[in-house]
């Protein structure tokens, strides 16, 4: 019986890279974007030449009633997840002084009230296809540690830390396992504009990390190996925390 994954955020970037690793373990992949239809699909292109079934859904993680009829209509017609990784997320750096209005409500929305938007509609049909499964999400150091110009973000992901531990315990008996990951400073696009000289000086390895080992971490709390894993927050962030 093939395992079917959704993965949000996943046209490019860590997504990307979590879907393809997903993939290559031997998961069928329900690629995630908002508006990149075009490079979720090119994504989906590479995972069906790796002989794995993929689609493409596109809706806005912060519109709850459009997640939920894309997520309950792919499930009718496709059969409940085994997992669904949250992903999604977006930065709007400020000092706390300037931040405004909109650049708190953007990165809770679309990082906290995502994650409920995405995983309610999947959860119960999991739970009744009885075959247990996987619940990853993405928070960062900022989540643990807070980060300067960053309390939105620092917010949003450790409401994520809380609601992944809390699930956790909610699923457990169902063999259901609900983890988190907590990237650090990784290569993106989200960071390729950051001058990082200085805020390497602060990472034990001296080096950024890169999408791969993000989504070698994924993957292996998604295989049946990591059964036994859960209520757990991963960091992969070179020692930084």
């Amino acid at each position: 019986m093939s395992r079917a994954i959704l993965v949000t955020g996943s046209s490019r970037g860590i997504g990307k890279a979590i879907a393809l690793a997903l993939a290559e373990q031997g998961f069928d992949i329900i690629l995630h974007c908002r508006t990149q239809r075009e490079q979720a699909q090119k994504v989906s292109e590479q995972i069906q030449a790796m002989g794995r079934s993929a689609r493409v859904l596109c809706f806005d993680v912060t519109d709850r009633d459009s997640a939920r009829q894309s997520i309950e209509q792919d499930i009718a017609e496709h059969g409940a997840y085994y997992g669904v990784v949250c992903n999604a997320g977006v930065t709007r750096d400020t000092a706390f002084p300037a931040m405004t209005d909109d650049e708190w409500g953007t990165v809770i929305s679309t990082g906290l009230d995502g994650f409920y938007n995405v995983v309610r509609p999947a959860v119960m049909p999991m739970v009744s296809a009885r075959q247990g499964g996987r619940i990853i999400t993405l928070a960062s150091v900022s989540g643990i540690a807070g980060n300067r110009g960053q309390v939105n973000y620092s917010a949003a992901k450790a409401g994520i830390i809380g609601a992944t531990k809390a699930l956790a315990l909610e699923l457990a008996k169902r063999k259901i396992t609900v983890n988190c990951v907590a990237p650090g400073l990784i290569a993106t696009e989200m960071t390729e504009q950051l001058d990082t000289k200085e805020l390497l000086k602060h990472v034990p390895m001296r080096r950024m990390g890169n999408v791969e080992e993000v989504a070698a971490t994924v993957s292996f709390l998604a295989s049946d190996p990591a059964a036994y894993i859960t209520r757990q927050v991963i960091s992969v962030n070179g020692g930084l925390v």
